[in-house]
């Protein structure tokens, strides 16, 4: 069985601030190791489903669809999946990439729990998160300020994960709005964010000078970095747009908190505290704006500072 080694990290004491959503994520997805998975109600860990099992599994009503994939609610044994099929041959890559995606990061708190894939079929199973993305998530948690600032904190450590993965620094780049990049997003029963969609994360490696693109179309809008728009008077053409790292995370993170504290009573006192690193977030220079890691310390130290009045 494997250690828990994170527990002790994530769970220190942090004046009276409640992780709890944490230590579920953490015992329902690291109690087995790489290639095998534990749903809420087993009493020991199975290995991966695979085609030969599809047999068993009984596929009923969708719940979501995309360009790359519909996904179903589906059943085995007694539990409920997410069975995600290809949608769209001319997306085989991304699928494919996604899967690979989701094998590299199992098992993590930050990621959904694979649960099962059958190549020749297309299909990817995945643990069933009845709350569904973080479209709603303002709906689904509690009206106080506490729990959507710890929103917040949890979404800069799902950045913080990504930016120091397994495989290098990702960019979540099926994020150029702000309801698009919630999409991606799972909702726990405890409230907790993780990552579902990982058909679109290219690693930026800056020893190598690794920058990327967030596909070959032209990005607009205010929620997109600056860096990401096309910055030439002339016609747009993928090819002399200049790449960008993971900063345009960080720009984007500042609206996700900004978007978690609305209509929260006391509201206002919490983006006081947050003004200047949410405006550095925003800071049109890439190079000035925090690391996720510095956005996890900074979230904490307002939420101890606030904690008295929370």
């Amino acid at each position: 069985m494997r250690k828990l080694t994170l527990v002790c990290f994530i769970l220190v004491p942090l004046s009276g601030i409640s992780l709890i959503f944490w230590q579920h994520t953490l015992i329902s997805n690291l109690k087995c190791h790489s290639g095998h998975f534990h749903l809420p109600g087993m009493t020991s860990c199975h290995s991966w489903l695979t085609c030969s099992e599809s047999e068993f599994i009984a596929v009923k009503e969708p719940i979501g669809l995309g360009a790359v994939k519909a996904v179903y609610r589906a059943t085995w044994k007694e539990f409920s999946l997410a069975y995600s099929r290809l949608n769209n041959p001319y997306y085989l890559s991304d699928f494919k990439y996604g899967l690979n995606m989701l094998k590299l990061f199992q098992p993590s708190p930050f990621v959904v729990q694979l649960v099962g894939f059958c190549e020749m079929e297309n299909v990817i199973l995945t643990e069933y998160h009845k709350n569904g993305n973080a479209v709603n998530i303002t709906n689904l948690s509690s009206h106080n300020l506490k729990s959507r600032l710890n929103l917040c904190l949890n979404y800069a450590s799902l950045l913080e994960y990504l930016h120091n993965s397994p495989s290098g620094t990702r960019v979540m780049c099926d994020s150029n709005d702000l309801q698009k990049l919630l999409s991606q997003l799972l909702v726990t029963d405890n409230l907790a964010l993780i990552l579902n969609d990982l058909d679109a994360l290219p690693e930026v490696n800056q020893e190598l000078n690794l920058t990327i693109k967030c596909g070959h179309q032209q990005l607009t809008g205010a929620f997109v970095a600056p860096e990401q728009l096309w910055p030439f008077s002339t016609p747009f053409d993928d090819s002399k747009m200049p790449g960008y790292n993971e900063k345009t995370d960080i720009w984007k993170a500042a609206s996700v908190c900004e978007h978690l504290l609305e209509d929260v009573p006391n509201s206002d006192m919490a983006r006081y505290h947050l003004f200047s690193l949410h405006k550095s977030c925003k800071n049109p220079n890439p190079e000035r704006r925090p690391t996720a890691h510095q956005l996890v310390k900074e979230y904490l130290k307002v939420i101890e500072e606030m904690d008295n009045d929370l």
